[in-house]
């Protein structure tokens, strides 16, 4: 019961505050983020699809309809919902962000690397590629 209101929003007990951090900075913190609005939107859903007038194929695609919306919201405002979770925990703005960061930034660093190896040097014959294989036409010859 407990996690279902934390899910909707509320804030857990003081001594659940590790847990929180740790809820918003693990490697799955994205999917638990899903987890938490599909149990925000579900009932909601429900809701309408039963409310709702018109046939089950209309109800259930304008319900389809809200959920996309709502996942899309959802997703766009990931990284601050799961910030103002952590503060509301007690922790500092900033927190989650500088953990998440700090766990992948050997993995960042080697993308970087890999990618300026690759991209960001000279071909090894970079010479013959300003060279012309055939002079270009003077001015004059294309006039004749």
């Amino acid at each position: 019961m407990r996690w279902l209101l934390y899910a909707v929003g509320f804030g857990l007990p003081a001594r659940h505050r590790e847990w929180v951090l740790y809820d918003v900075t693990t490697r799955t913190w994205v999917l638990r983020h899903l987890l938490r609005t599909s149990v925000q939107l579900a009932p909601v859903a429900v809701l309408l699809y039963l409310l709702m007038p018109g046939s089950p194929l209309a109800r259930g695609g304008a319900v389809l309809g809200g959920l996309l919306l709502g996942f899309f919201y959802s997703v766009a405002y990931m990284y601050e919902t799961t910030e103002n979770r952590a503060m509301k925990a007690g922790y500092p703005r900033g927190t989650a962000r500088e953990i998440r960061d700090r766990r992948t930034s050997a993995v960042r660093e080697d993308q970087a690397r890999r990618y300026a190896e690759r991209y960001r040097t000279a071909p090894p014959d970079a010479g013959s590629i300003t060279s012309s294989p055939r002079p270009l036409p003077d001015v004059d010859d294309r006039n004749a």
